[in-house]
């Protein structure tokens, strides 16, 4: 007898004008079965489950929801048929609270907004063992406090099948795991789960088994047991990819920017930076690694003149630039480019084609009302090439562009403007294997091009390889900066939790700083 599948998906074909997003893709899952769906950045996964979700038709093709034919023609039908998304972008209200986004969902929510609501999505959040205020509005939340959201959501509607479309990018350590043991659960009570991802340990983790898409068609789909992370990647980009990250050495020079006793307020008041000390030099990546939460954005967007710096200095050539606009600190001599953790919130403006998005930098220097199009294009173009950016076209509005690719296309607009130093929020969060190397050679040239990187991440595998430096934040306060190659995973963690305080263990300063600057935590051994 043939098995019955929870979902099966046969000869699947979508095209958006001449982009083959899907084609002819088969796919199958299990009742009870955790399925990894892996492919590079634009290879049609978020497309795929898309179809699942009601927000595209295929152009040809079956679905098959237990054993039967369907046909998935809106979000609610696919919400009728058991069947969950949680998307990479949010889908919510912000000046809605938390409990109201779910609430609002319901199919008899009706006019009036029932008093116990709050005590009803708190105590189904705990049941899933996830922590969130229910009447905390969206606009204050934190990235992760959003994705936990968007998670909450649809465990409330009670799908069967849920599709998760990288929902561990935006949480911690902690998270993740709280997440995955909700999954393990489910899949214990016959949950049938599809989950994107780019991180392969957490594909080996948690999966069963694993499919494989590369550039919209289907390649196998293999039992994660049997298999590795070279034989994965290797599927999913079509050739052998080394997997070492390189960190030229080059020779100190002087900071370019150094912080001084800097204390920064987060949006509610709080301090989420307290007294912190560091520096960034030229040709040098400066890792920061913490806990989500305890101060990295905060910290960008200050030393990027985004927030305010409530007490100390941040000094160029021995001057405080402090309170001074972007253009006066441009004027100084220090170009900045900031890639934000929240792209097309903050990075990006989503409406916008590509080329758009590239002059948005460039209105300031313009001598007339009118800016030089032509030249904007030019910049597009160049950035889809080097950055293998998949879009129709340069005139494409980045909102339309996968995950990744809106990654490409900030990162690429950021390097254009030619800084000299480059504050970067978690830059290949949500990228492929294959990306996130192209990203990784590009903050190496950077550097290698004299350019001061800060490089806030997660995964301190690729910081312990990439950074020359890591700084760990712990509540706030710098925990101690080390050299990458001299560190374990073990310690940073360990600093990141507070457990470990190696910011008096080093008590040299950097040759020509001032002698009142308390760079004790920098040490420059080595």
């Amino acid at each position: 007898m043939a098995q019955q599948y929870a979902i099966e998906l046969k000869g699947i074909t979508k095209t958006f004008g001449s982009v083959v997003a899907n084609n002819n893709v088969e796919l199958n899952v299990r009742p009870g079965e955790i399925l990894a769906l892996l492919g590079e950045n634009g290879s049609g996964k978020t497309t795929l489950m898309n179809m699942l979700s009601g927000i595209y038709k295929p152009d040809s093709g079956h679905i098959f929801v237990d054993g039967k034919e369907v046909s998935i023609d809106s979000p609610e039908d696919s919400k009728r048929l058991g069947i969950g998304m949680v998307h990479q972008h949010f889908k919510l209200v912000d000046v809605f609270s938390a409990a109201d986004n779910i609430w609002m969902g319901r199919d008899k929510s009706g006019l009036v907004l029932g008093r116990d609501r709050y005590d009803e999505i708190e105590n189904m959040a705990k049941k899933f063992g996830f922590e969130i205020d229910p009447r905390k509005k969206v606009y204050n939340m934190a990235v992760s406090e959003k994705q936990t959201l968007e998670i909450i959501k649809v465990l409330y509607y009670g799908a069967k099948i849920i599709i998760l479309d990288e929902p561990t990018a935006v949480l911690t350590v902690q998270e993740i795991d709280k997440l995955f043991n909700v999954l393990r659960r489910m899949k214990a009570e016959g949950h049938s789960i599809i989950i994107i991802t780019h991180k392969l340990n957490e594909v080996m983790d948690i999966s069963d088994r694993v499919a494989i898409l590369r550039k919209g068609e289907y390649i196998t789909t293999v039992n994660t047991a049997e298999t590795n992370e070279q034989e994965l990647t290797e599927w999913m980009v079509g050739r052998k990819i080394d997997l070492n990250i390189d960190r030229p050495h080059m020779e100190k020079t002087r900071p370019l920017l150094e912080l001084r006793d800097v204390s920064i307020r987060s949006d509610e008041g709080a301090v989420a930076i307290d007294g912190v000390n560091f520096y960034i030099r030229g040709g040098e990546i400066l890792g920061v690694a913490g806990i989500a939460g305890c101060g990295q954005k905060e910290l960008c967007e200050a030393i990027a003149g985004l927030r305010p710096i409530e007490k100390g200095q941040m000094i160029h050539k021995g001057e405080n630039i402090v309170g001074l606009s972007p253009r006066a600190i441009l004027e100084k001599g220090i170009s900045m480019s900031f890639i934000p953790e929240d792209r097309l919130g903050m990075g990006l403006a989503p409406s916008l084609s590509i080329t758009d998005n590239m002059l948005l930098k460039k209105y300031a220097e313009a001598k007339g009302p009118f800016v030089d199009r032509k030249q904007g294009k030019a910049d597009a173009e160049q950035v889809i090439r080097e950055l293998e950016v998949v879009t129709p076209s340069a005139e494409t509005p980045v909102r339309r562009l996968s995950g990744g690719n809106v990654q490409k296309v900030l990162l690429g607009r950021e390097i254009k403007a030619g800084p000299n130093v480059i504050i970067t929020a978690y830059p290949v969060r949500g990228l492929d294997i294959n990306s996130s190397y192209a990203i990784y050679n590009i903050l190496n040239q950077q550097k290698q091009a004299g350019v001061g990187v800060l490089f806030v991440g997660e995964d301190l595998d690729v910081m312990i390889a990439l950074c020359d430096k890591i700084m760990v934040l712990c509540h706030g306060k710098v925990m101690g900066v080390v050299h990458a190659h001299k560190t374990t995973k073990e310690e940073l963690g360990l600093m990141m939790t507070g457990a470990l305080d190696l910011v008096h263990k080093y008590e040299d300063k950097p040759a020509g700083l001032a002698r009142d600057t308390r760079f004790g935590e920098q040490n420059e051994e080595g």
